[in-house]
């Protein structure tokens, strides 16, 4: 008889990051569902530390309790080395306005053009960041990974694959930005790909343990 698959929460209605995590760990036997599938409607909570990793073990360890759900949460943004890292972890949020997150991330990507038209050096060196954090109902943290999509920054946007910075992050090597390439092509690169592949690796063994039994 065939195992049942393991239901894991996304922490997140974005419905690219779904997608994503779905096609990576599905094939494990884990059935990737998010926060509008059950229903769940829950004030988001403060993310208030000073990295990535932090803020996903605070959104991951939220949400399991507050569901009862096993529970994968992500924190990801860009970094661009020649402005000190920034917009870093307030990537989401950069320009400070926008209701719809396509409002946002059109006036993220204009704030962030002005400020790499101003530096000295053209295409400064950048990377998404991603990381992930497995929480549990009782408040233990099962798994944590993360991963980086490098690239340099250009201030003339193209490609409509993606969300926010994908357009703005070029890839030297294939010869177009983030949102140019193909899903399949971005999954197999990405920061969130890379990060998710990862925790893969450590599934196997996490899925003959009790840690991530409901």
């Amino acid at each position: 008889m065939t195992e049942p698959a393991i239901e894991l929460l996304l922490a997140t209605s974005n419905p690219h990051k779904l997608e994503e995590a779905g096609a990576i760990l599905g094939p494990l036997g884990i059935k990737v569902i998010e926060l509008n599938q059950i229903n769940a409607s829950l004030p988001e909570p403060v993310e208030d530390a000073a990295t990535f990793a932090a803020n996903a073990r605070i959104k991951a360890l939220y949400y399991a309790r507050a569901t009862g759900h096993l529970c994968l949460a992500d924190d990801s943004g860009l970094e661009v080395d020649a402005l000190d890292g920034r917009p870093g972890i307030y990537s989401a949020r950069y320009a400070g306005t926008g209701e719809t997150r396509q409002e946002r991330d059109h006036a993220n990507n204009q704030k962030l053009i002005g400020e790499i038209a101003a530096l000295t050096e053209p295409r400064p060196a950048a990377r998404f960041v991603c990381s992930l954090c497995v929480a549990g109902p009782d408040g233990r943290i099962i798994a944590e990974t993360q991963g980086t999509f490098d690239g340099v920054m250009t201030t003339t946007p193209k490609g409509t694959n993606g969300f926010g910075y994908d357009p703005l992050l070029y890839l030297p090597d294939v010869g177009c930005t983030s949102a140019e390439l193909d899903p399949a092509a971005k999954n197999a690169r990405s920061h969130r790909g890379k990060a998710l592949r990862r925790l893969a690796e450590q599934l196997p063994t996490l899925l003959r343990s009790d840690a991530l039994k409901n």
